[in-house]
């Protein structure tokens, strides 16, 4: 065990953030943190390196061991240069590289007394260096920065011309270069472009030494962390997999702790009921023995309550009416800002029941495409046409369409005026708005408050043809989660722009990869996306790829591949939603007979007692049967 943490508590002020956070992380373990905004992660970590003081608990770093630390923000210098900066974190290697250095040029002025002793201490120090690395840490200092987005003139560059976000990624550069026995990372990847995340995956999953991960990209996670430590609500539950098996592992633990728990209030109830019908006997003998009873029911461990009536987004996204087949037309547009051309002769169609993610570097015009089609901007030539009954709702990252004066609730009672005041407040606490906090000013939300505004009032809409731009930028875990299964139920179509890789193979079903060379279309999500640009350019960085090679055409694409995928993995979808549905029965089932178990009639019939347990065990190892295929069957899709 390379580090452990034990029950540790954190307060501020009357606030309690961490009321219980307990794992061990062994050597060589990629651990990744999560939990929505405000339990606690970030502070957890500064508990860790001890930057903070735990009320509780203990943290215990194994002897000798050493640790490397990235903040969110970091604003610190260690050297004049990029280079000089990340090499600092090996000032053992540039020591010992400076002492030989010092000891060659001594060398011409011994007298051959001296020299055997002292070429005997030189080559001691060249191979303790050697051993160290000290051959090839500058080659892998640079490697690094190369992966971070530095390289060339770059590496000369001051720290001082640097922005705060170039300043963090030569942080990291500088911490993975002093190769630690564990790496706290607090979202590594905020600064980072696709291609620098995708090479810090490959980095992270290779190291050597143990991680622990702090990251709202959940597809990051996904490549990265065998154990996923969840600190909801200030208590931490430690899963095995990466973040999707978590995700499915925690379910299935909500679900079997909702079971047992409801079964362990229908055994308190049913006590109770025997207790309250023995002590209605009023004789010794019955009194006695429901005095017995009530001794072994105060000594049960009683469960806590599940946490399922916790404030969650609630997303339900609706059409009104159907739109044509045809539901958009993008004709060979061109857009320039001032003298800047954005694209040209740009082209793609949209057609109903298309779920389509636009992906592509920055700079590239995603969003002024998004912007064109909303006619928000002007193009200069070329045609954007709508189909027959499209009705277009958009989500707009910037939140422009909301308006900074108005109150919450005016907000979407402007919007939609012919809904009631109830009906309003019904909708804004889906998205966990009560009371006081409808008449909070849009100006005073913070950046996920405006987000769920924003998809509130989308949901309102129940439009045909949904156009969202970084839909997820603000939104914690859950709500991440409560956008996906929306748009996964939602009849209508879907165009949008996410960097949220998560995100875009839970909900894409085509691909648009947009380049200098215009459009390039992919079938299916974004590991088939990853999939087949590996297979067409080898196994290289997928996201640089199409830069360094022609651009193939969807023609090239192997279609019916994709097809025969995408109908195998509807074939086992359908088979999860019947699994759920025979659940939800038997469930039923189940709790009717709890309830028969009560019943005054019952309580005293021995043969009906019989009959009720040995329906209950044939539904409960049918139900465990149920649950274990859902199991094998999620982890395959």
């Amino acid at each position: 065990m390379l580090l452990n943490v034990s029950h540790i508590y954190k307060s501020f002020g009357e606030d309690a953030i961490i009321k219980d956070a307990t794992f061990a992380v062994d050597e060589g373990s990629k651990v990744a943190i999560v939990g929505n905004n405000g339990t606690g992660k970030s502070t957890l970590l500064k508990i860790i390196i001890g930057q903070l003081s735990a009320d509780e608990g203990e943290v215990t770093l194994k002897k000798d061991a050493t640790f490397g630390y990235l903040a969110q923000y970091q604003e610190d210098s260690f050297g004049s240069n990029i280079l000089d900066t990340v090499l600092s974190a090996r000032e053992d290697l540039l020591s010992m590289e400076q002492k030989l250095a010092d000891m060659e040029t001594q060398m011409g002025q011994l007298d051959s007394s001296e020299m055997s002793s002292f070429m005997e201490a030189y080559h001691k120090l060249q191979h303790q260096f050697d051993m160290l690395g000290g051959y090839t840490f500058r080659s892998e200092a640079i490697g690094i920065l190369k992966g971070l987005g530095f390289e060339g003139e770059d590496l000369n560059k001051s720290m001082s011309e640097l922005s705060g976000g170039q300043k963090t990624r030569v942080s990291l550069g500088r911490l993975l270069a002093s190769a630690p026995d564990l790496l706290l990372l607090d979202e590594p990847i905020n600064h980072l472009d696709l291609n620098s995340i995708m090479w810090l995956e490959g980095y992270l999953a290779a190291y050597k030494g143990a991680v622990i991960i702090v990251a709202h990209d959940r597809y990051f996670l996904d490549k990265i962390a065998d154990h996923v430590v969840d600190l909801s609500y200030g208590r931490t539950s430690v899963y095995k997999g990466n973040y999707t098996e978590f995700v499915a592992q925690k379910e299935l633990f909500q679900l079997s702790y909702e079971r047992s728990y409801e079964k362990q209030q229908a055994e308190i109830a049913h006590q109770k009921a025997v207790i309250e019908k023995l002590q209605s006997y009023n004789r010794e003998k019955s009194i006695k023995r429901a005095e017995s009873r009530k001794k072994l029911l105060d000594k049960m461990d009683v469960m806590d309550a599940p946490d399922k009536d916790a404030p969650k987004m609630r997303l339900t996204l609706e059409i009104e009416k159907e739109s044509g087949k045809d539901v958009l037309e993008f004709s060979h547009v061109t857009k320039h800002y001032d003298d800047k051309l954005i694209f040209s002769d740009l082209s793609f169609d949209v057609h109903k029941g298309d779920r389509i993610a636009i992906l592509g570097d920055n700079g590239t015009g995603k969003t002024t495409i998004l912007k064109c089609i909303n006619n928000l901007i002007d193009f200069e030539s070329g045609e954007i046409r709508f189909g027959a009954n499209v009705t277009v709702g958009y989500y707009d990252q910037e939140q422009q369409g909301l308006t900074e004066t108005n109150t919450i609730f005016s907000e979407l009672h402007d919007a939609y005026p012919f809904l009631t005041e109830t009906k309003v407040r019904n909708t804004l606490a889906a998205f966990m708005f009560t009371e006081d906090d409808v008449y909070k000013r849009i100006s005073e939300l913070s950046g996920g408050e405006r987000g769920r505004v924003s998809l509130a009032k989308l949901m309102l809409s129940k439009s045909n043809f949904l156009i969202l731009d970084e839909p997820t930028n603000h939104l914690d875990m859950d709500s991440k989660q409560m956008l996906e299964e929306a748009l996964n139920d939602y009849d209508g179509t879907l165009l949008y722009v996410s960097h949220d890789r998560y995100f875009v193979n839970k909900t894409a079903n085509i691909i648009l990869e947009l380049s200098d060379s215009g459009f390039t279309k992919y079938l299916g999500n974004y590991d088939d996306y990853i999939a087949k640009k590996e297979q067409l350019y080898g196994n290289t960085d997928a996201a640089t790829s199409a830069s360094n090679a022609e651009a193939p055409t969807a023609a090239k694409l192997d279609y019916k591949e994709q097809k025969r995928i995408e109908a195998e993995k509807r074939k086992i979808q359908n088979r999860i939603l019947k699994i759920e549905e025979e659940i939800e029965s038997l469930e039923s089932k189940k709790s009717a007979i709890d309830e028969e178990f009560v019943l005054p009639e019952n309580a005293s019939n021995s043969a009906k007692l019989n009959e009720l347990y040995a329906k209950q065990q044939e539904i409960e190892k049918k139900l465990g049967q149920l649950y274990d295929e859902w199991e094998e069957l999620s982890s395959t899709i």
